[in-house]
């Protein structure tokens, strides 16, 4: 891969500032032990950019990077402040949450890196529509307050497709939490090794920062999840249309 067939394939928006891509899952952000990754990519082109935020390799959708250190230093800190406006796409196993949740489960990092509820799992209690932990129930490890809240968009046979916004941004936190409460994305490596799906069914959907040198000063991101993370749920193009319009109404009272 090179930046330029990145840039015509994967664009939805870029200006003087910033360039937004719809990341394919596979394909690494920045950091990748092993791998070649998009800052690298760009670097080899002569090009310096830096992540605005991060999503996972097997993560489908938005990337924002900057070109500018300016508008770097001002979208990173809406994400370190908790403003940035966020919302994933999941297609999870299980078809019996209900239309609304919230996951208030604060995270930890147990054995060889791994992230984890910061408690046992048989100590995750619900009421009602939230997911939580007693803070007696905490593990004595340090652990991060991570709160993600969801609409269920559709159910079909044993699986749902769910749009989340994350309001913490902890590493795996989507993840991690749909699997604890016993609904893991469908083909997440970190809880499915079966291996039977080619791709993790979690797609960065949209994402609003304020942005001081747009008129109006506003980054309205979105990215059309490709037929790859429909496969799970439908074939049908003119269905997969309907299912994101549908969670586009569902969702569009909370942006």
């Amino acid at each position: 891969m090179d930046w330029l067939s990145v840039r015509k394939a994967y664009t939805v928006f870029a200006d003087d500032a910033v360039v937004a891509l719809n990341k394919p899952s596979g394909i690494s952000v920045t950091g990748e032990r092993h791998d070649t990754d998009l800052v690298e990519i760009a670097q080899a082109a002569g090009t310096q950019v830096y992540p605005v935020h991060r999503i996972d390799k097997v993560t489908s959708g938005l990337v924002l990077l900057a070109t500018d250190l300016a508008a770097h230093g001002q979208l990173t800190r809406q994400f370190n402040k908790q403003t940035a406006r966020k919302a994933y796409l999941a297609i999870v196993s299980g078809n019996d949450l209900p239309d609304q949740g919230e996951l208030d489960l604060p995270l930890s990092v147990g054995r060889k890196n791994r992230v984890r509820i910061a408690a046992p799992r048989e100590a995750i209690r619900r009421e009602g529509e939230r997911w939580f932990v007693d803070d007696a129930d905490l593990l004595p490890a340090k652990n991060y307050p991570s709160l993600t809240r969801f609409t269920t968009v559709a159910r079909k046979d044993d699986r749902a497709l769910l749009a989340l916004r994350p309001v913490t941004g902890r590493r795996h936190q989507i993840r991690v939490q749909l699997a604890w409460t016993g609904h893991p994305i469908l083909g997440d490596p970190l809880f499915d090794r079966t291996a039977a799906l080619p791709r993790t069914h979690l797609h960065s959907w949209r994402l609003q920062l304020d942005a001081d040198w747009l008129t109006p000063p506003v980054l309205d991101l979105h990215a059309t999840p490709g037929p790859d993370f429909w496969a799970p749920f439908t074939t049908d193009p003119d269905e997969a249309a309907h299912l994101l319009a549908e969670a586009d109404r569902r969702t569009g009272a909370t942006r």
